[in-house]
């Protein structure tokens, strides 16, 4: 009997530890309040004043700072004229598909005059993640930084930074932007490109009446310190670089990476990506700046510049003092391509990680644009595009259609019919030479509801694989609901007979967006334990608004906790 108790008091004072740990856990965690006030407010950049659709009258909006498994509850408030969701990016919403946010794929929109309060719990995620209107092109002033710490008491994987600032990248239009998509949508043509791009909703000294109002980040000599970089722009690429700084790489997506040294960052719209910066330079004021990465070739893109300044605290300058312009970094060429792929796959898990390996579904994704010809009957002002054409996107030759009656999640929750149907194809309908010329037969994509279901559980990989079709050019491919597992990217046609022996398995990036190569291909592998509707799609919003887009239906497992969640109450009505 003593030898008994010997073996059980250890094994009792074990889980009595857990069960305290546990406890612990969950009292650390906190639960935060935000209201979101969608309303429009009188914002003037480049000498004009617009009448700019805000959150709580801010541009960009507010920040958001939380720890590792909180919660946020944000109530949302419609006070603007136009429909309005709220996207988590990045966040996982495990089992609340309800507050993922995408208009007519989880919810429908937030009308003017309603509100609709979004509930989830932050698990397992650390770093960088963004919130952002997923209605219409609201996203392009509607945005703003959600910063997830460590959960308290735990630190992160390197030296704790002086202090922290958020890197907001941004795009801004000299005009109302849902007029600028509307008139795109109307004519069939190409919107207009953006007239600035901005660092934190500021375009910087390059663009007129811009420069007394220039992000200034002030910095003291001989600390490190984390930007926190965000592309929030609507349709571009985009390359970042520091004057005389190098940038070492620790996040990106909310997911920590194997450190690495680079003095020029490429984002995709959407990708976030954690940087330390040492201050070892003389003191002075450096630029940082940024402008697009355009890899389509041919095709038109603001090549502006946005500037901020970082700033060296001086002695308090004198009457005498000469007043001395920042110095300015070089960035690469606006189509170097080789610069953006030696970025992007320097990218590596810290250590090695848990990579599906037996693969339950094998899917291959065609993505790239399309032109539709001209509707019968209809005007040649609705068909600008080349030759008389509407140009269309999409992925397996489908161009994905939002429904208008319900959102895909409430359709499939509550089994309504004839909403959207499950034969999204696995492959391509037409094997072709996808980066070669491509033949006009293939040109002119299938409109459809289609999706993709998924068992619980599924070990998924998926071959995103670009397209000439018009114009290859690089996409960013965001999944709602998951992380993925980058296991390689290339150029050309992916050939899995040559091209499996580059995958890899051992410490591949956690990410949330994809940049497609131009003229090439990428692998992600996920498994899929969340269940709900999940949106995939070219973060370039004019690209999902042409219908280059599909969704998973990932089915439920057998407990409650493989279960979405009951909607909420007071989920928006359409």
């Amino acid at each position: 009997m003593e030898a008994f108790n010997s073996i059980a008091n250890p094994l009792s004072s074990f889980f009595f530890m857990c069960i305290l740990l546990l406890l612990a856990n969950a009292a650390s965690a906190k639960t935060h309040h935000h209201d979101f006030v969608i309303q429009a407010t009188p914002v003037k950049r480049l000498c004009m004043t617009h009448n700019t659709i805000t959150v709580n009258g801010q541009f960009p909006g507010p920040t958001l700072e939380v720890n590792n498994g909180d919660t946020l509850v944000v109530k949302v408030v419609n006070k603007a004229q136009y429909n309005v969701t709220i996207h988590w990016h990045g966040v996982r919403q495990i089992r609340t598909g309800w507050a993922d946010g995408p208009e007519f794929i989880t919810q429908c929109p937030i009308r003017p005059g309603k509100s609709y309060t979004y509930r989830f719990t932050i698990q397992g995620q650390e770093g960088t993640l963004w919130w952002h209107a997923h209605s219409s092109w609201l996203r392009a002033t509607v945005y703003g930084a959600l910063i997830i710490h460590p959960k308290e008491g735990d630190s992160y994987p390197f030296p704790k930074p002086k202090r922290e600032t958020p890197i907001l990248l941004g795009e801004w239009w000299d005009a109302n932007p849902i007029d600028v998509i509307r008139r795109a949508t109307r004519t069939g043509a190409p919107p207009n490109v953006s007239d600035a791009y901005t660092i934190n909703g500021q375009p910087g000294d390059l663009y007129k009446c811009s420069s007394q109002d220039t992000t200034i980040v002030p910095v003291d000599s001989g600390e490190t310190n984390l930007l926190r970089v965000i592309n929030a722009a609507l349709n571009q690429q985009l390359f970042f670089s520091v004057a005389n700084h190098k940038l070492t790489v620790v996040g990106a997506d909310a997911s920590y990476v194997k450190p690495f040294t680079t003095s020029v960052l490429m984002l995709g719209p959407g990708q976030t990506t954690d940087v330390l910066i040492t201050t070892d330079q003389p003191r002075a004021k450096y630029y940082m700046a940024a402008r697009a990465y355009a890899s389509a070739q041919g095709a038109p893109f603001d090549n502006t510049t946005t500037t901020a300044i970082l700033e060296y605290k001086t002695a308090s300058c004198s009457s005498n003092c000469v007043k001395t312009n920042p110095v300015f970094p070089s960035l690469p060429a606006y189509n170097d391509t080789a610069t953006a792929t030696a970025f992007t796959t320097k990218f590596r898990s810290p250590r090695k990680v848990e990579v599906p390996t037996e693969i339950d579904e094998n899917l291959f994704f065609t993505v790239g644009l399309g032109l539709n010809n001209c509707p019968r009957g209809a005007s040649s002002s609705n068909c600008q595009g080349p030759n008389g054409t509407r140009f269309a996107a999409s992925m397996n030759n489908v161009s994905f259609v939002l429904p208008s009656n319900f959102s895909l999640l409430q359709a499939h929750h509550q089994g309504i019919p004839g909403v959207f149907s499950t034969d999204f194809p696995a492959n391509p309908p037409v094997k072709f030479d996808y980066t070669g010329n491509v033949s006009r037969s293939l040109w002119q994509p299938v409109p459809g509801t289609k999706l993709y279901k998924l068992k619980y559980g599924a070990r998924v990989q998926v071959v995103l694989q670009g397209t000439s079709i018009f114009t290859a050019e690089n996409h960013p491919i965001h999944l709602h609901g998951y992380d993925f597992y980058i296991i390689a990217e290339g150029f050309g046609n992916f050939n899995p007979k040559r091209d499996t022996a580059k995958f890899n398995l051992i410490d591949p990036p956690l990410r949330n967006t994809a940049s497609v190569p131009v003229n090439g291909w990428a692998v992600i592998r996920f498994v899929a334990d969340n269940p709900g509707v999940w949106l995939m799609h070219c973060h370039l919003d004019v690209h999902i608004g042409w219908g280059l887009g599909m969704a998973f239906l990932v089915e439920n497992g057998v407990s409650e906790l493989e279960s979405l969640e009951a909607p909420p109450v007071d989920l928006p009505v359409c």
